[in-house]
């Protein structure tokens, strides 16, 4: 059985790079600027032989609990409670700070086994910050520098004197998350058997990305979806930071929702730490596999809105739209009238997207919205038989032939189906650089309508078949 590590300490001694450092990637936002990290994170991590699960936290704060800071603090005790270990760090290059010596005592009351880490030791002069570190009460300060890997051994031997032998050396599973692979013409995921139409299965794991503007409620969507006060919450925009993933069970389904920060337009990003956390968000809607765009129901589709839609349909995953803040709506009808339409109209690519009244605040339509999710998640893993494609190929080449170009008609031989997650067709045609959009459009949406896929990307590549006579020279 695995163990659980909470990495503790006052704002900026490294915690998070001290993370990054034992979960071997770069997970967590590091900066110079004090309290960057507001979110409990959990990951496996591996420290040469020991394998447990590690907790990054904010950095501990002497707040009101109604503060932002206390809010943050709360989140902190709750990884204290819930680890097995804790990782006390000091930065030995400032030295001890009041702070340090408060949360000392709260560490200390905890009852839990503590190795105290003296981080930044790499640091001239740090050798007086580590003496100092005794004082503390809580033993040996380990010298470690987490941004260079330098006393990682030392580490190791700490843990296993503070949990003994038999408890850190246990076999844990380690969890395998994949990289998307990179992007091609198509996207998706290539089909093996063309002719195949395999039954969607259920049973696998599903990646949820929820994105906005800030302030649109996507922390306090998922808090609401999973039951917990898990995430930071609150009247301040851009309180989320990093992108934060959350295990969660949906009816016997298991599923990771990934909290990402807010996504203003981009001239008015200006400060690196809040790029990174765009970028964070980024990588986690290239990571999902559906995403929820959380629009604010009080103010819907602004042009922030639409270009975080039309970045999820080129990335290729599959969108569903979540109306939120619906308890604050006078006139709900006339008003989800109006907004389905302006959903059709200004979505086009992704034409019968499903999109859903919300209330995280009350927990009103989260059952609709994740039945939204699964029914989605099936139109993008959906596959059609070449056989099929190509008998509605020719109702389609009957009833509206491609246009002639200069004078010449275009020729569409055959379609199949290439891909899938998103659905992607090959289209073999005689003159693919010569095919108006319009007819691809025409294509692409007919093709939606008779093999009901709505509210998905769906990617057409034309292709020409090689000419064996093309380059021979004319024989007399």
């Amino acid at each position: 059985m695995g163990f659980k590590v909470a990495i503790i300490g006052r704002p900026n001694v490294g915690k998070s790079t001290l993370f990054n450092r034992l979960v071997g990637k770069k997970l967590a936002l590091v900066d110079d600027t004090p309290g960057v990290t507001r979110d409990r994170r959990v990951h496996a991590a591996k420290l040469y032989d020991l394998h447990f699960d590690v907790i990054d936290t904010a950095g501990f704060e002497d707040a009101a609990a109604s503060t932002l800071p206390g809010r943050m603090r709360q989140q902190t005790e709750i990884a204290i409670r819930e680890a097995d270990l804790i990782f006390f760090t000091v930065d030995a290059k400032s030295g001890l700070m009041p702070d340090d010596r408060t949360f000392a005592d709260v560490v200390r009351k905890s009852g839990k086994p503590v190795v105290l880490v003296a981080n930044k030791a790499e640091a001239r002069g740090a050798q007086g910050g580590l003496l100092e570190a005794w004082e503390l009460g809580l033993g040996e300060p380990i010298p470690v520098s987490a941004e260079h890997g330098q006393g990682m051994p030392d580490l190791r031997d700490a843990v296993v004197e503070a949990l003994g032998e038999e408890r850190a050396l246990g076999e844990d599973d380690e969890e395998d998350s994949g990289e998307i692979a990179a992007s091609e013409v198509l996207i998706g995921e290539d089909i093996a058997d063309p002719d195949a139409e395999p039954a969607y299965d259920d049973t696998k794991p599903l990646r949820i990305a929820v994105v906005g503007r800030p302030n649109a409620g996507k922390s306090t969507l998922i808090n609401a979806l999973i039951g917990e006060e898990r995430l930071l919450t609150g009247p301040e925009a851009g309180i989320t930071r990093d992108s934060i993933s959350v295990d969660w069970d949906w009816r016997g389904r298991r599923i990771k929702l990934f909290d990402t920060a807010g996504m203003r337009r981009k001239s008015k990003v200006q400060e690196k730490l809040e790029k990174l956390s765009v970028q964070d968000g980024l990588r986690a809607i290239r990571f999902a596999e559906i995403v929820i765009i959380v629009l604010d129901a009080t103010i819907p589709f602004e042009k922030q809105d639409l270009q975080i839609a039309d970045l999820i349909i080129r990335e290729g995953r599959a969108p569903v739209i979540a109306f939120n803040k619906w308890d604050l709506i006078d006139n709900p009808q006339e008003l989800l009238a109006e907004l389905r339409e302006k959903t059709e109209r200004l979505l086009p690519q992704v034409r019968g997207i499903q999109a859903v009244p919300v209330s995280a605040e009350t927990g009103r339509g989260l059952d609709k919205l994740m039945e939204s999710v699964i029914k989605t998640h099936k139109v993008w893993n959906s596959r059609v038989s070449t056989g099929k494609l190509n008998r509605w190929l020719e109702g389609i080449l009957a009833h509206h032939p491609p246009p002639a170009v200069a004078g010449r008609r275009l020729k569409i031989k055959y379609v199949t189906q290439a891909k899938t997650r998103p659905p992607g067709f090959v289209v073999s045609c005689s003159r693919p650089d010569a095919m108006p959009q319009s007819y691809v459009r025409y294509l692409t949406n007919s093709l939606r309508e008779a093999f009901d896929m709505p509210g998905v990307p769906i990617r057409m590549a034309l292709r020409t078949s090689d000419n064996p006579f093309a380059g021979r020279a004319k024989k007399r």
